[in-house]
């Protein structure tokens, strides 16, 4: 935790940062979006991939951490660092606005998880009600952030703490009551479920594992309060393979517990369902006060990270100036505001949206794969190069290769995505380049180099054709 006097995150604190990013919201749905997508044999197979991949990138950040230590925030400053000013900004802008997503997401989660017990008040989560309640969280949370970054840094660490308990407890009573009868029923996709190829199985998981795994960069992005820059790696590391280890079982055990068309019928937060199956009523009740303890904590832990980012990204010029005031408490204050609003704009649209839950659960995913594309390709340029190997040389190869596969891998994720994900992400892209064209205003520099001029044009044609498709009706958010 910070230190009154040095205000700086211990390992300990910043491990809590990454874990505390990544187990929110998604873990708990795991079950009924494996069951829709996957029997067991396709869900060990997307985790070989997911874990292969993400663990490729969370090798990058520790490399980039240790090669390129005067790098702070590095979610988008590595990309600005290997690519240019415009996709610095896109990654910031990007992977900031990917946040705010998946903040409306936390809150739909919270309305959906009441709707179990409430269902005429809260329903799946997008009601007047349900709005008006995550609308009072948003600006109470915002607020308590205000007072301090490393206050609730503190207070991130005991939510943590505490919302794993129940994933732990539901994990161990699946392993006590495992069916291995059942189990193998499942193992190649179960009875009274579609016909689909073993491919198409694992394509369908594909955005959920992402989703499970944002936050794997928590710590480098708090990189600048950290005691010592080597914790930063660590603690990436350590996250990553504790939380791992945590959705491969919640994604694996349930299909011991009950038929996959079963699984894919539960109402979300799934594993509430699935556990009451296994011990009864009060397993739901159980972890549905988990899913809330976690997705508020989640909630806390992105919030800082949304703030921290637009903070960043302003100290570097890459923002408009406006977002690097920070207020008595250490905290960029304009930031957090312009973060909140967004949020309450985007929570206030789902009650038009069809199907708000899982629609932005995968607008998140999407939107972040174009940092961690960035990321990724400037850990390739950057072993290429050398820099930062000169007392360590013998690791050039070995990053290289980490950070291909890194690239790889996001690619893969994008095609799974699908087009669709990809033209609406477009859409809100162009309108938040006047961003990046009011700090390069107040800078008084070129906006675009010829480079960055057909990458802006690429990404008005492609917004300009998701924009059409949203209003004749053929893209459905």
């Amino acid at each position: 935790m910070a230190s009154a006097s040095t205000q700086k995150l211990s390992l300990f604190a910043l491990t809590g940062m990454v874990v505390g990013s990544m187990v929110g919201a998604g873990i708990f749905n795991l079950p009924g979006r494996f069951g829709t997508a996957t029997g067991p044999f396709g869900a060990i197979i997307a985790w070989m991939i997911a874990g292969t991949g993400m663990y490729m990138l969370a090798r990058v950040f520790q490399a980039l951490a240790e090669k390129k230590p005067e790098i702070d925030s590095g979610v988008f400053a590595y990309a600005k660092e290997g690519f240019g000013n415009y996709m610095g900004f896109l990654s910031a802008f990007g992977y900031w606005l990917g946040s705010c997503l998946g903040n409306v997401f936390y809150w739909v989660l919270i309305g959906s998880t009441l709707g179990l017990f409430f269902p005429s008040i809260f329903g799946d989560g997008s009601t007047i009600i349900a709005i008006v309640v995550s609308l009072l969280g948003i600006w109470a949370f915002h607020f308590m952030i205000l007072r301090g970054v490393e206050q609730a840094a503190f207070i991130n660490v005991i939510v943590t703490i505490a919302k794993i308990v129940p994933i732990i407890v539901a994990i161990l009573a699946m392993a006590f009551a495992f069916n291995y009868a059942q189990f193998s029923a499942n193992f190649f996709g179960g009875v009274d479920m579609p016909e689909k190829s073993l491919v198409a199985q694992v394509r369908d998981t594909m955005l959920i594992t992402v989703f499970v795994f944002l936050g794997i960069e928590g710590a480098s992005v708090y990189s600048r309060f950290a005691r010592a820059r080597a914790d930063v790696g660590t603690a990436t590391i350590l996250g990553f393979i504790g939380v791992t280890g945590l959705m491969v079982a919640i994604t694996l055990l349930p299909y011991a517990a009950m038929p996959r068309a079963t699984m894919a019928g539960v109402q979300n937060p799934s594993l509430a369902g699935v556990l009451e199956v296994v011990v009864g009523h009060w397993g739901a009740v159980f972890i549905s006060i988990g899913v809330l303890v976690s997705v508020l904590g989640a909630y806390l832990a992105w919030s800082l990270i949304c703030a921290e980012v637009l903070f960043a990204a302003a100290k570097s010029a890459d923002m408009p100036r406006i977002f690097a005031a920070q207020n008595n408490n250490r905290v960029p204050a304009n930031a957090l505001w312009l973060t909140n609003i967004v949020v309450s704009l985007f929570v206030i649209s789902t009650y038009w949206s069809r199907d708000a839950f899982n629609f932005m659960l995968d607008m998140t995913s999407v939107t972040a794969l174009l940092p961690y594309l960035l990321v990724a390709g400037y850990g390739v340029l950057l072993a290429r190069r050398g820099e930062g190997y000169e007392e360590t040389p013998q690791e050039r190869g070995r990053d290289q290769v980490f950070a291909w596969i890194a690239v790889i891998y996001t690619i893969v994720m994008f095609v799974a995505a699908g087009l669709k994900y990809v033209l609406l992400v477009s859409v809100l892209f162009v309108p938040g380049t006047i961003l990046y064209v009011w700090a390069r205003r107040e800078q008084k520099v070129t906006l675009f180099t010829s480079i960055e001029l057909i990458v802006f044009a690429v990404t008005v044609i492609a917004g300009l054709v998701g924009f059409y498709g949203l209003l004749t009706g053929t893209i459905t958010p």
